[in-house]
Protein backbone atom coordinates (compact mmCIF):
# COMPACT_ATOMS: atom_id res chain seq x y z
CA UNK A 1 0.00 0.00 0.00
CA UNK A 2 1.28 3.78 -1.13
CA UNK A 3 1.83 5.91 1.98
CA UNK A 4 0.70 8.93 -0.81
CA UNK A 5 -3.36 8.64 -0.23
CA UNK A 6 -2.70 8.65 3.32
CA UNK A 7 -0.80 11.91 3.21
CA UNK A 8 -2.47 13.69 0.23
CA UNK A 9 -5.50 12.72 3.03
CA UNK A 10 -4.26 15.67 5.19
CA UNK A 11 -6.06 19.06 5.09
CA UNK A 12 -4.69 22.23 5.82
CA UNK A 13 -5.28 21.54 10.15
CA UNK A 14 -3.27 18.75 9.38
CA UNK A 15 -0.32 20.88 7.43
CA UNK A 16 -0.45 23.00 10.25
CA UNK A 17 -0.21 20.48 12.86
CA UNK A 18 2.99 19.02 10.91
CA UNK A 19 4.59 22.61 10.49
CA UNK A 20 4.27 23.11 14.21
CA UNK A 21 5.78 19.83 15.14
CA UNK A 22 9.05 20.18 12.33
CA UNK A 23 9.55 23.95 13.84
CA UNK A 24 9.64 22.33 17.13
CA UNK A 25 11.62 19.49 16.24
CA UNK A 26 14.57 21.96 14.75
CA UNK A 27 14.52 24.18 17.94
CA UNK A 28 14.49 20.60 20.31
CA UNK A 29 16.75 19.01 18.31
CA UNK A 30 15.97 15.40 17.17
CA UNK A 31 14.05 12.71 19.38
CA UNK A 32 17.10 10.98 21.48
CA UNK A 33 18.04 7.75 19.71
CA UNK A 34 15.42 7.77 16.53
CA UNK A 35 17.13 10.09 14.52
CA UNK A 36 20.65 9.68 15.31
CA UNK A 37 20.59 5.92 15.24
CA UNK A 38 18.50 6.66 11.65
CA UNK A 39 21.33 8.55 10.33
CA UNK A 40 23.67 6.24 11.19
CA UNK A 41 22.41 3.02 9.53
CA UNK A 42 20.46 4.42 6.49
CA UNK A 43 23.97 5.64 5.03
CA UNK A 44 24.96 2.24 4.62
CA UNK A 45 22.04 1.22 3.22
CA UNK A 46 21.23 3.86 0.83
CA UNK A 47 22.53 6.11 -1.98
CA UNK A 48 26.97 5.18 -1.60
CA UNK A 49 28.64 3.93 -4.48
CA UNK A 50 29.89 0.38 -2.71
CA UNK A 51 27.24 -0.29 -0.30
CA UNK A 52 28.81 -4.07 0.86
CA UNK A 53 31.89 -2.24 1.87
CA UNK A 54 30.01 0.36 3.99
CA UNK A 55 27.55 -1.95 5.50
CA UNK A 56 30.63 -4.31 6.31
CA UNK A 57 32.34 -1.33 8.31
CA UNK A 58 29.02 -0.57 10.45
CA UNK A 59 28.44 -3.95 11.31
CA UNK A 60 32.12 -4.32 12.38
CA UNK A 61 32.12 -0.82 14.63
CA UNK A 62 29.81 -2.76 16.46
CA UNK A 63 30.96 -6.47 18.39
CA UNK A 64 27.17 -7.02 19.55
CA UNK A 65 25.76 -6.22 15.56
CA UNK A 66 28.74 -8.41 14.41
CA UNK A 67 27.39 -11.25 16.64
CA UNK A 68 23.81 -10.91 15.57
CA UNK A 69 24.76 -10.50 11.74
CA UNK A 70 26.69 -13.57 12.32
CA UNK A 71 24.26 -15.62 13.88
CA UNK A 72 21.10 -14.32 11.88
CA UNK A 73 23.34 -15.69 8.44
CA UNK A 74 24.24 -19.25 10.13
CA UNK A 75 20.16 -19.39 10.89
CA UNK A 76 18.10 -22.25 9.67
CA UNK A 77 16.45 -18.96 7.35
CA UNK A 78 19.63 -19.16 5.34
CA UNK A 79 20.49 -22.70 5.34
CA UNK A 80 20.03 -23.14 1.86
CA UNK A 81 23.84 -21.51 1.65
CA UNK A 82 25.13 -24.82 3.10
CA UNK A 83 28.18 -23.51 4.96
CA UNK A 84 29.39 -21.47 7.81
CA UNK A 85 29.45 -18.10 7.44
CA UNK A 86 32.35 -16.89 9.42
CA UNK A 87 32.95 -13.03 8.07
CA UNK A 88 30.39 -9.98 8.20
CA UNK A 89 31.60 -9.44 4.87
CA UNK A 90 29.93 -12.96 3.44
CA UNK A 91 27.13 -12.42 6.15
CA UNK A 92 26.33 -9.54 4.07
CA UNK A 93 26.35 -11.44 0.60
CA UNK A 94 24.21 -13.77 2.21
CA UNK A 95 21.88 -11.64 3.74
CA UNK A 96 21.50 -8.46 1.75
CA UNK A 97 22.38 -5.18 3.16
CA UNK A 98 18.52 -4.23 3.46
CA UNK A 99 18.38 -7.31 5.84
CA UNK A 100 21.52 -6.47 7.75
CA UNK A 101 19.96 -2.58 7.79
CA UNK A 102 16.94 -3.46 9.09
CA UNK A 103 18.97 -5.64 12.19
CA UNK A 104 21.41 -3.26 12.92
CA UNK A 105 18.45 -0.14 13.04
CA UNK A 106 16.11 -2.21 15.16
CA UNK A 107 19.39 -3.12 17.52
CA UNK A 108 20.60 0.45 17.86
CA UNK A 109 16.86 1.93 18.35
CA UNK A 110 16.39 -0.41 21.39
CA UNK A 111 19.54 0.68 22.72
CA UNK A 112 18.62 4.23 22.08
CA UNK A 113 15.67 3.91 23.02
CA UNK A 114 16.19 1.99 26.47
CA UNK A 115 18.96 4.24 27.12
CA UNK A 116 16.80 7.78 27.02
CA UNK A 117 14.26 5.96 29.15
CA UNK A 118 17.05 4.29 31.66
CA UNK A 119 16.70 7.23 33.91
CA UNK A 120 13.24 6.40 35.36
CA UNK A 121 11.88 9.13 34.12
CA UNK A 122 7.64 8.08 33.50
CA UNK A 123 6.87 11.02 31.69
CA UNK A 124 4.71 10.60 29.03
CA UNK A 125 7.29 10.98 26.20
CA UNK A 126 9.41 7.95 28.28
CA UNK A 127 6.16 6.31 28.80
CA UNK A 128 5.57 5.66 25.10
CA UNK A 129 9.40 5.36 24.08
CA UNK A 130 9.79 2.44 26.53
CA UNK A 131 5.84 0.81 24.94
CA UNK A 132 7.63 1.30 22.01
CA UNK A 133 10.54 -0.99 23.53
CA UNK A 134 8.48 -3.32 24.11
CA UNK A 135 6.60 -4.01 21.01
CA UNK A 136 10.53 -3.87 19.63
CA UNK A 137 11.08 -7.20 21.93
CA UNK A 138 7.92 -8.76 21.46
CA UNK A 139 7.88 -8.42 17.70
CA UNK A 140 11.92 -9.91 18.23
CA UNK A 141 10.14 -12.99 19.71
CA UNK A 142 8.11 -13.17 16.68
CA UNK A 143 10.29 -12.85 14.18
CA UNK A 144 12.55 -15.71 15.56
CA UNK A 145 10.00 -18.27 15.76
CA UNK A 146 8.68 -17.43 12.40
CA UNK A 147 11.89 -17.64 10.88
CA UNK A 148 10.66 -15.11 8.44
CA UNK A 149 13.15 -13.39 6.11
CA UNK A 150 12.04 -10.14 6.95
CA UNK A 151 11.69 -10.59 10.43
CA UNK A 152 13.86 -7.88 11.16
CA UNK A 153 12.52 -5.42 9.04
CA UNK A 154 9.52 -5.77 11.20
CA UNK A 155 10.67 -5.46 14.31
CA UNK A 156 12.16 -1.82 13.16
CA UNK A 157 8.71 -1.44 11.84
CA UNK A 158 6.68 -2.52 15.24
CA UNK A 159 9.04 0.23 17.23
CA UNK A 160 7.96 2.95 14.58
CA UNK A 161 4.39 1.79 14.68
CA UNK A 162 3.51 4.24 18.02
CA UNK A 163 5.87 7.26 16.54
CA UNK A 164 2.61 9.86 15.79
CA UNK A 165 2.49 9.01 19.87
CA UNK A 166 6.20 9.45 20.58
CA UNK A 167 6.71 12.29 18.51
CA UNK A 168 3.15 13.94 20.10
CA UNK A 169 4.15 13.51 23.72
CA UNK A 170 7.74 14.48 23.42
CA UNK A 171 7.60 17.67 20.88
CA UNK A 172 3.87 19.17 21.50
CA UNK A 173 2.82 17.72 25.34
CA UNK A 174 0.77 20.29 25.66
CA UNK A 175 -1.33 18.91 22.84
CA UNK A 176 -1.64 15.56 24.02
CA UNK A 177 -2.46 16.64 27.29
CA UNK A 178 -5.49 18.40 25.07
CA UNK A 179 -6.35 15.37 23.66
CA UNK A 180 -6.39 13.24 26.64
CA UNK A 181 -8.81 15.87 28.37
CA UNK A 182 -11.54 15.76 25.25
CA UNK A 183 -10.76 11.97 24.80
CA UNK A 184 -12.02 11.91 28.63
CA UNK A 185 -14.62 14.04 28.47
CA UNK A 186 -16.24 12.34 25.65
CA UNK A 187 -15.52 8.74 27.18
CA UNK A 188 -13.20 8.37 23.85
CA UNK A 189 -9.93 7.45 23.22
CA UNK A 190 -7.21 9.72 22.05
CA UNK A 191 -6.96 8.48 18.50
CA UNK A 192 -11.03 9.01 17.95
CA UNK A 193 -10.59 12.39 19.05
CA UNK A 194 -7.37 13.48 17.40
CA UNK A 195 -8.68 13.97 13.74
CA UNK A 196 -10.88 16.70 15.08
CA UNK A 197 -8.31 18.56 16.98
CA UNK A 198 -5.00 18.00 14.89
CA UNK A 199 -6.44 17.76 11.64
CA UNK A 200 -4.42 14.50 10.95
CA UNK A 201 -4.81 11.24 13.13
CA UNK A 202 -1.82 9.45 15.20
CA UNK A 203 -1.34 7.44 12.57
CA UNK A 204 -0.67 9.94 9.81
CA UNK A 205 1.56 11.74 12.03
CA UNK A 206 3.72 9.53 12.73
CA UNK A 207 3.94 8.07 8.41
CA UNK A 208 4.45 11.91 8.07
CA UNK A 209 7.71 11.83 10.76
CA UNK A 210 8.96 8.55 8.82
CA UNK A 211 8.43 10.55 5.42
CA UNK A 212 10.12 13.82 6.74
CA UNK A 213 13.25 11.30 8.07
CA UNK A 214 13.27 9.65 4.65
CA UNK A 215 13.07 6.30 5.96
CA UNK A 216 12.81 3.75 3.12
CA UNK A 217 9.27 3.20 1.75
CA UNK A 218 9.74 -0.43 3.25
CA UNK A 219 9.53 0.70 6.51
CA UNK A 220 7.07 3.21 6.31
CA UNK A 221 4.52 0.81 4.51
CA UNK A 222 5.28 -1.87 7.41
CA UNK A 223 3.91 0.79 9.85
CA UNK A 224 0.44 0.47 8.16
CA UNK A 225 -2.22 -0.70 10.77
CA UNK A 226 -3.39 -3.86 9.70
CA UNK A 227 -6.67 -5.38 11.33
CA UNK A 228 -7.34 -9.10 10.77
CA UNK A 229 -10.31 -9.75 9.66
CA UNK A 230 -11.70 -12.37 12.72
CA UNK A 231 -15.36 -12.06 12.12
CA UNK A 232 -15.96 -10.48 8.31
CA UNK A 233 -17.15 -12.06 5.71
CA UNK A 234 -17.17 -11.46 2.67
CA UNK A 235 -20.64 -9.07 2.01
CA UNK A 236 -18.77 -7.39 5.12
CA UNK A 237 -15.36 -6.75 4.03
CA UNK A 238 -15.64 -3.48 2.08
CA UNK A 239 -16.70 -1.75 5.21
CA UNK A 240 -13.93 -3.18 7.03
CA UNK A 241 -11.28 -2.43 4.38
CA UNK A 242 -12.63 1.39 4.87
CA UNK A 243 -11.03 1.26 8.75
CA UNK A 244 -7.73 -0.18 7.85
CA UNK A 245 -5.74 -2.82 5.78
CA UNK A 246 -7.41 -5.93 6.62
CA UNK A 247 -5.58 -9.17 5.79
CA UNK A 248 -7.48 -12.33 4.79
CA UNK A 249 -7.65 -15.55 7.58
CA UNK A 250 -7.83 -18.18 5.24
CA UNK A 251 -4.09 -17.94 4.24
CA UNK A 252 -0.63 -16.49 5.40
CA UNK A 253 -0.39 -12.70 4.17
CA UNK A 254 1.83 -11.84 1.18
CA UNK A 255 5.24 -10.51 2.72
CA UNK A 256 4.17 -6.63 2.90
CA UNK A 257 1.69 -7.33 4.61
CA UNK A 258 3.28 -10.11 6.72
CA UNK A 259 5.44 -7.17 8.10
CA UNK A 260 2.62 -5.10 8.68
CA UNK A 261 0.25 -7.45 10.19
CA UNK A 262 3.22 -8.60 12.66
CA UNK A 263 4.30 -4.75 13.80
CA UNK A 264 0.73 -3.85 14.16
CA UNK A 265 0.62 -7.00 16.19
CA UNK A 266 3.27 -6.68 18.37
CA UNK A 267 2.17 -3.22 19.14
CA UNK A 268 -0.88 -3.74 20.45
CA UNK A 269 0.77 -6.40 22.44
CA UNK A 270 3.01 -4.27 23.90
CA UNK A 271 0.11 -2.08 24.92
CA UNK A 272 -1.57 -4.65 26.47
CA UNK A 273 1.25 -5.89 28.48
CA UNK A 274 1.95 -2.89 29.67
CA UNK A 275 0.14 -2.98 32.64
CA UNK A 276 1.01 -6.75 33.29
CA UNK A 277 -3.02 -7.08 34.37
CA UNK A 278 -5.54 -9.75 33.93
CA UNK A 279 -7.70 -7.49 31.10
CA UNK A 280 -4.30 -7.15 28.87
CA UNK A 281 -3.48 -10.49 29.14
CA UNK A 282 -6.80 -11.38 27.91
CA UNK A 283 -6.12 -8.52 25.07
CA UNK A 284 -2.74 -10.63 24.32
CA UNK A 285 -4.60 -14.01 23.71
CA UNK A 286 -7.27 -12.23 22.17
CA UNK A 287 -5.00 -10.89 19.60
CA UNK A 288 -2.67 -13.89 19.46
CA UNK A 289 -5.83 -15.76 18.00
CA UNK A 290 -6.77 -13.31 15.89
CA UNK A 291 -3.20 -12.61 13.95
CA UNK A 292 -1.94 -16.58 14.28
CA UNK A 293 -3.48 -17.23 10.99
CA UNK A 294 -2.58 -14.10 8.88
CA UNK A 295 1.17 -14.65 10.48
CA UNK A 296 1.32 -18.33 9.18
CA UNK A 297 2.08 -19.31 13.04
CA UNK A 298 0.70 -21.50 15.44
CA UNK A 299 -1.18 -19.48 18.43
CA UNK A 300 1.16 -22.09 20.85
CA UNK A 301 4.35 -20.61 19.16
CA UNK A 302 3.04 -16.78 19.21
CA UNK A 303 1.94 -17.39 22.82
CA UNK A 304 5.40 -18.95 23.73
CA UNK A 305 7.29 -15.81 22.01
CA UNK A 306 4.45 -13.54 23.72
CA UNK A 307 6.03 -14.86 27.36
CA UNK A 308 9.39 -15.02 26.91
CA UNK A 309 9.08 -11.15 25.55
CA UNK A 310 7.04 -10.54 28.73
CA UNK A 311 9.98 -11.93 30.53
CA UNK A 312 12.66 -10.59 29.16
CA UNK A 313 10.96 -6.24 29.83
CA UNK A 314 10.30 -6.92 33.15
CA UNK A 315 14.10 -7.36 33.12
CA UNK A 316 15.21 -4.97 31.32
CA UNK A 317 12.29 -1.62 31.04
CA UNK A 318 12.08 0.79 33.62
CA UNK A 319 9.55 2.49 33.65
CA UNK A 320 6.48 -0.07 33.07
CA UNK A 321 4.04 -1.33 35.37
CA UNK A 322 5.54 -5.01 33.97
CA UNK A 323 8.71 -4.38 35.45
CA UNK A 324 7.55 -3.25 38.67
CA UNK A 325 9.34 -0.02 39.34
CA UNK A 326 8.47 0.03 43.06
CA UNK A 327 10.20 -3.26 43.48
CA UNK A 328 13.01 -2.23 41.43
CA UNK A 329 13.87 0.58 43.06
CA UNK A 330 13.12 -1.35 46.54
CA UNK A 331 15.80 -3.96 45.64
CA UNK A 332 18.08 -1.49 44.69
CA UNK A 333 17.73 0.43 47.84
CA UNK A 334 17.99 -2.87 50.13
CA UNK A 335 21.00 -3.72 47.82
CA UNK A 336 22.90 -0.13 48.81
CA UNK A 337 21.72 -0.79 52.59
CA UNK A 338 23.74 -4.38 52.20
CA UNK A 339 26.75 -3.30 50.00
CA UNK A 340 27.11 -0.85 53.08
CA UNK A 341 26.89 -3.33 55.83
CA UNK A 342 29.34 -5.38 53.29
CA UNK A 343 32.37 -1.91 53.30
CA UNK A 344 31.52 -1.46 57.50
CA UNK A 345 33.12 -5.70 56.78
CA UNK A 346 35.60 -4.39 55.19
CA UNK A 347 36.86 -1.51 56.65
CA UNK A 348 36.78 -3.55 59.99
CA UNK A 349 38.90 -6.06 58.42
CA UNK A 350 41.33 -3.67 57.24
CA UNK A 351 41.08 -2.61 60.84
CA UNK A 352 42.42 -6.02 62.32
CA UNK A 353 45.41 -6.91 59.26
CA UNK A 354 47.06 -3.05 60.43
CA UNK A 355 46.42 -4.28 64.13
CA UNK A 356 48.47 -7.42 63.50
CA UNK A 357 50.80 -6.33 60.52
CA UNK A 358 53.72 -6.54 62.85
CA UNK A 359 53.07 -10.08 64.06
CA UNK A 360 51.29 -12.10 61.50
CA UNK A 361 52.98 -13.97 58.63
CA UNK A 362 52.00 -13.19 55.16
CA UNK A 363 50.01 -16.21 54.84
CA UNK A 364 47.89 -14.77 57.85
CA UNK A 365 47.54 -11.86 56.20
CA UNK A 366 46.35 -13.61 53.36
CA UNK A 367 44.02 -15.92 55.23
CA UNK A 368 42.52 -12.22 57.01
CA UNK A 369 42.43 -10.67 53.65
CA UNK A 370 40.63 -13.34 51.75
CA UNK A 371 38.22 -14.17 54.72
CA UNK A 372 37.21 -10.64 54.57
CA UNK A 373 36.90 -10.18 50.99
CA UNK A 374 34.68 -13.05 51.17
CA UNK A 375 32.14 -11.95 53.80
CA UNK A 376 32.70 -8.20 52.45
CA UNK A 377 31.67 -8.68 49.40
CA UNK A 378 29.35 -11.61 49.59
CA UNK A 379 31.79 -13.88 47.23
CA UNK A 380 30.02 -17.14 46.10
CA UNK A 381 33.63 -18.39 46.15
CA UNK A 382 36.97 -16.51 47.20
CA UNK A 383 40.06 -18.19 46.14
CA UNK A 384 43.70 -17.45 47.13
CA UNK A 385 46.37 -18.11 44.24
CA UNK A 386 50.14 -18.65 45.21
CA UNK A 387 53.37 -18.73 42.74
CA UNK A 388 55.33 -21.60 42.86
CA UNK A 389 58.47 -20.14 41.33
CA UNK A 390 60.78 -23.90 41.29
CA UNK A 391 57.66 -25.19 39.18
CA UNK A 392 56.57 -21.89 36.87
CA UNK A 393 53.23 -22.18 38.06
CA UNK A 394 50.20 -20.68 40.22
CA UNK A 395 48.07 -22.70 42.34
CA UNK A 396 44.79 -22.29 44.33
CA UNK A 397 45.60 -22.77 47.62
CA UNK A 398 42.95 -21.10 50.36
CA UNK A 399 39.34 -21.33 49.45
CA UNK A 400 35.85 -19.94 50.83
CA UNK A 401 32.69 -20.69 49.34
CA UNK A 402 30.36 -23.68 48.48
CA UNK A 403 32.64 -26.78 46.48
CA UNK A 404 35.36 -24.20 46.23
CA UNK A 405 37.39 -26.93 48.32
CA UNK A 406 37.12 -29.96 45.68
CA UNK A 407 38.21 -27.61 43.17
CA UNK A 408 41.75 -26.81 44.51
CA UNK A 409 43.68 -29.75 42.52
CA UNK A 410 41.58 -28.30 39.08
CA UNK A 411 42.71 -24.67 39.84
CA UNK A 412 46.19 -24.41 38.69
CA UNK A 413 48.24 -22.79 35.68
CA UNK A 414 51.52 -22.40 34.43
CA UNK A 415 53.08 -19.04 35.05
CA UNK A 416 54.16 -18.28 31.47
CA UNK A 417 52.26 -15.20 30.12
CA UNK A 418 49.31 -15.95 27.78
CA UNK A 419 46.65 -13.16 26.69
CA UNK A 420 44.11 -13.83 28.60
CA UNK A 421 42.61 -11.83 31.72
CA UNK A 422 44.18 -13.18 34.65
CA UNK A 423 47.94 -12.97 33.39
CA UNK A 424 46.65 -9.12 32.13
CA UNK A 425 46.23 -8.70 36.10
CA UNK A 426 49.34 -9.75 37.28
CA UNK A 427 51.00 -8.28 34.57
CA UNK A 428 49.75 -4.71 35.50
CA UNK A 429 49.42 -5.35 38.93
CA UNK A 430 45.56 -4.05 39.23
CA UNK A 431 42.51 -4.67 40.26
CA UNK A 432 40.15 -6.16 37.59
CA UNK A 433 36.86 -6.30 37.80
CA UNK A 434 34.87 -8.57 35.17
CA UNK A 435 30.70 -7.86 35.32
CA UNK A 436 30.08 -10.03 32.53
CA UNK A 437 32.34 -13.27 32.21
CA UNK A 438 29.92 -15.17 29.90
CA UNK A 439 29.93 -12.36 26.86
CA UNK A 440 31.02 -14.34 24.18
CA UNK A 441 33.41 -11.45 22.94
CA UNK A 442 34.86 -12.36 26.46
CA UNK A 443 35.31 -15.53 25.94
CA UNK A 444 38.98 -15.60 23.90
CA UNK A 445 40.19 -14.16 27.42
CA UNK A 446 39.26 -16.29 29.59
CA UNK A 447 41.17 -19.78 30.20
CA UNK A 448 40.51 -22.72 30.12
CA UNK A 449 41.07 -24.20 33.45
CA UNK A 450 38.92 -21.08 34.14
CA UNK A 451 36.50 -22.20 32.03
CA UNK A 452 36.43 -26.09 33.17
CA UNK A 453 36.73 -25.12 37.36
CA UNK A 454 34.67 -21.56 37.96
CA UNK A 455 32.04 -21.19 35.12
CA UNK A 456 29.25 -20.61 37.45
CA UNK A 457 30.54 -17.56 37.88
CA UNK A 458 28.88 -14.42 36.12
CA UNK A 459 31.62 -11.58 37.20
CA UNK A 460 34.39 -11.76 39.16
CA UNK A 461 37.09 -9.74 40.94
CA UNK A 462 41.39 -10.76 40.65
CA UNK A 463 43.40 -8.78 42.95
CA UNK A 464 47.06 -8.93 42.01
CA UNK A 465 49.83 -9.13 44.93
CA UNK A 466 53.28 -8.75 43.90
CA UNK A 467 56.44 -8.14 45.49
CA UNK A 468 59.44 -5.87 44.34
CA UNK A 469 57.87 -5.70 40.76
CA UNK A 470 57.17 -9.53 40.68
CA UNK A 471 54.17 -11.48 40.91
CA UNK A 472 53.73 -13.81 43.87
CA UNK A 473 49.69 -14.50 43.56
CA UNK A 474 46.47 -13.25 43.73
CA UNK A 475 43.39 -13.45 45.24
CA UNK A 476 40.42 -14.33 43.23
CA UNK A 477 36.27 -13.82 44.15
CA UNK A 478 33.27 -14.35 41.73
CA UNK A 479 29.33 -14.07 42.08
CA UNK A 480 27.26 -16.71 40.64
CA UNK A 481 23.50 -16.39 39.53
CA UNK A 482 22.32 -15.77 43.12
CA UNK A 483 23.61 -12.49 43.41
CA UNK A 484 22.16 -9.32 41.36
CA UNK A 485 24.32 -7.65 39.00
CA UNK A 486 26.75 -5.80 40.40
CA UNK A 487 29.06 -2.46 40.03
CA UNK A 488 32.06 -2.30 41.79
CA UNK A 489 32.29 1.42 43.16
CA UNK A 490 35.08 3.51 44.01
CA UNK A 491 34.75 3.29 47.62
CA UNK A 492 34.86 -0.52 47.25
CA UNK A 493 37.44 -0.32 44.96
CA UNK A 494 39.60 1.65 47.23
CA UNK A 495 39.20 -0.95 50.36
CA UNK A 496 40.31 -3.85 48.12
CA UNK A 497 43.75 -2.03 47.29
CA UNK A 498 44.28 -0.80 50.95
CA UNK A 499 43.79 -4.78 51.98
CA UNK A 500 46.07 -5.97 48.93
CA UNK A 501 48.49 -3.26 50.38
CA UNK A 502 48.69 -4.99 53.64
CA UNK A 503 49.19 -8.63 52.24
CA UNK A 504 52.08 -6.90 50.44
CA UNK A 505 53.35 -4.68 53.31
CA UNK A 506 53.52 -8.17 55.60
CA UNK A 507 55.72 -9.64 52.62
CA UNK A 508 58.07 -6.72 52.55
CA UNK A 509 58.24 -7.14 56.76
CA UNK A 510 58.92 -11.06 56.15
CA UNK A 511 61.59 -9.90 53.58
CA UNK A 512 63.52 -7.65 55.63
CA UNK A 513 63.61 -9.65 58.65
CA UNK A 514 64.92 -12.76 56.36
CA UNK A 515 67.39 -10.33 55.24
CA UNK A 516 68.37 -8.93 58.42
CA UNK A 517 68.58 -12.29 59.93
CA UNK A 518 70.67 -13.42 56.89
CA UNK A 519 73.09 -10.65 57.41
CA UNK A 520 73.68 -11.30 61.05
CA UNK A 521 74.48 -15.00 60.57
CA UNK A 522 77.15 -14.19 57.49
CA UNK A 523 78.62 -11.64 60.50
CA UNK A 524 79.03 -14.05 63.00
CA UNK A 525 80.52 -17.02 61.03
Amino acid sequence: MSMAPIIAAIGDQGEQTLAQLWECTRRRGDMPGFAKAITAILGAMRGEDDQAFNMTNTVLSDPVLTNKVLRLANSSMYSAFGQHVDTVSKAVVVLGTDAIGHLALGLKLIEEIAADTAAGDASVAHIEMEKAVLAGMVAQQIAAAAHNPRGEEAVVCAMLHTLGRMMLTFYMPERWLALQRRADDEGSSIEAVAPAMLGLSIEQLGHAAALHWRLPARLVNGMRRIEPAAHADQAGMADVAEMADVAEMSEVAEPADWVAGMSTMAARCAESLWHDDAAGAAQVQTLIAQYAPMLGMAPDSLTAAVEQARTLAAIDLTIAPLSRPEERQARAQAQSRQRAAGNKILLAGLADMRDMLETASPGQMVQVALETLYKGLEFSRAIAFVRNRRDNRYAARICFGDDSGELLAAMSFDDAYEPNVFHAALNSDRVIFIENARDAKFAAKLPLWWKTSLAQAHSFVIIPLSYNGQATGFLYGDWDDTFPPIQLSPTEFALLNDLRMMVVRAAERRHRQESATTVAGAARS
